[in-house]
């Protein structure tokens, strides 16, 4: 590209000079850059979330609602080990470059979408897409920033969260009502130009390459076996929880089959023991991100169906979260808590527990539709504080060259317990009626008597809030275990 300077290869590995901050002359382009792709990946995940129930309605896919969001996960799943091993084999900006280009081919194909089907194929589309982007921007904040520096890079990630969480659900709400839901998936892709032009130069100056280009890494095939098996096992599992027939029992077995295997094989030894340190942060991503989006995903439509909101406002109710989630990312970055992580994380997925329990409250007809509001908040002020943790733990106990598998290996926590509460979820959900919710209610209705089904909610949040107290739990395993004193030799002749 015509931004880089000349003479500077691909296999290029320097460390920018370690004085200032992540908007100091160092670091200031490459600060923006990557906060630019995570701002348009929070404006994709705002935006759809708005967009999504009246595009489910209008393709007659309210009974496969949580595949919308669950095929996104399902193939990043696979992406995510894809890009670890791409990026500590040739360094972040292919991996990077390939699934910004991915992301915005799987929101054409949604947006140009005629059958459920099809809308849910270009979520999974974008969903690989994402997977790519996500790991090798991890790669990159390990590779690009002092140790010193990384909590408040992960702070501006969250950050770059505000303005789309306030802005994008306005934004796709006014235009899913006035243009069509379409125009929201078919807008985005322009905003992928930006990105590319600013971050990519800059990722190539200073992260891009093996990290010893003499020794440079392998693929290990054997992991990207288990990456196949993890994303097939997941979608098996997701047919069989969504059509609730005997005979859906055969790809549930082969699903598990193939994921428990592919899932030992990839995370950590003694993640799902919550064995302690690096194990326990892995599964705690898991944990959290799964039962705070499992729910969240379920939010504007439990407002549109059940108390006649109108998409903009639905989606507008999540706002002030992005505000919060970003606050409590900023608290962990400071200096002054990090003594007290450990406290604070706990806290946090107490916050996230007690936020999805109150939820349903809003299925009453006498309970103010702000209250949910002011919970989400809560939650994602609890969600801020885990999140940004479990990046800043992960990359402080990973190795170099090892970031990128265990930046996979976080990210694949994240998914995956996606997937599964999403699928366990939707299940539920649609076996208490909630695939008829919505049947014959416009979106403005005032009244969310037509197609009520309250109980097929409460099967989603209740069961949510308690994988989120387990979370509390996980959150007090994080320090790695404590080398034993060897013993000390008795002396001669005692």
């Amino acid at each position: 590209m015509s931004a880089l300077e000349p003479g500077i290869s691909e296999t290029t590995v320097a460390a920018p000079p370690p004085q200032g901050g992540i908007l100091g002359p160092a670091y200031r382009t490459l600060s923006v850059g990557i906060i630019s792709v995570i701002f348009l990946i929070a404006f994709e995940a705002t935006a759809v979330g708005t967009a999504m129930p009246v595009a489910a309605r209008e393709l007659d896919g309210i009974g496969l609602y949580a595949f919308g969001f669950s095929a996104y996960f399902t193939t990043s799943l696979f992406a995510m080990v894809l890009s670890g091993q791409w990026a500590d084999r040739q360094g972040p900006l292919r991996p990077l470059t390939v699934g910004i280009g991915a992301f915005a081919a799987g929101l054409v194909c949604s947006g140009t979408a005629q059958l459920m089907g099809v809308f849910v194929l270009g979520r999974a589309v974008q969903g690989f897409g994402g997977g790519l982007v996500i790991v090798a921007l991890y790669v990159v904040v390990s590779r690009a920033y002092e140790e010193r520096l990384r909590p408040a890079i992960m702070a501006a990630f969250a950050a770059s969260w505000v303005v789309p969480s306030i802005v994008g659900p306005l934004a796709a709400g006014t235009v899913t009502e006035h243009l069509g839901w379409r125009w929201v998936f078919l807008g985005i892709p322009a905003l992928v130009v930006v990105p590319l032009m600013v971050a990519l130069p800059a990722i190539r100056r200073t992260a891009s390459g093996p990290v010893d280009p003499a020794s440079p890494v392998a693929f290990d095939r054997r992991r990207i076996r288990l990456a196949l098996g993890i994303s097939l096992g997941a979608g098996l599992l997701q047919y069989a929880a969504q059509d609730l027939r005997w005979l859906s029992l055969l790809p549930g077995v082969a699903g598990a089959a193939l994921l428990v295997p592919a899932v030992l094989g990839l995370l950590p030894r003694g993640t799902y023991r919550a064995r302690r340190g690096l194990p326990s942060v892995v599964l705690l991503r898991g944990v959290a991100a799964g039962a705070f989006i499992g729910a969240e995903s379920f939010v504007p439509l439990m407002l549109v169906t059940q108390r006649g909101l109108s998409p903009t406002w639905a989606g507008f109710s999540l706002a002030l979260g992005g505000v919060t989630w970003a606050l409590g990312s900023w608290v962990q970055s400071q200096g002054r808590t990090a003594p007290y992580r450990e406290r604070l994380m706990v806290a946090g997925m107490v916050m996230v527990a007690v936020a999805i329990a109150a939820a349903p409250a809003v299925l009453v007809e006498a309970v103010p539709v702000w209250t949910l509001a002011l919970a989400w908040a809560v939650g994602s002020l609890g969600m801020g504080l885990v999140i940004g943790s479990t990046s800043v733990l992960l990359l402080k106990l990973s190795a170099p060259e090892e970031a990128g598998a265990n930046s996979a290996a976080l990210q694949i926590s994240d998914a995956l317990a996606n997937v599964v509460l999403l699928a366990a979820g939707g299940a539920a959900f649609a076996a208490l009626g909630g695939g008829a919710v919505g049947a014959g209610h416009g979106a403005a209705s005032a009244s969310g008597a037509a197609g009520s089904h309250p109980a097929a909610f409460l099967v989603v949040f209740l069961p949510m809030a308690c994988v989120a107290l387990v979370g509390a739990w996980v959150a007090t395993r994080l320090d790695p275990p404590q080398p034993q004193p060897e013993p000390q030799p008795e002396p001669s002749g005692a």
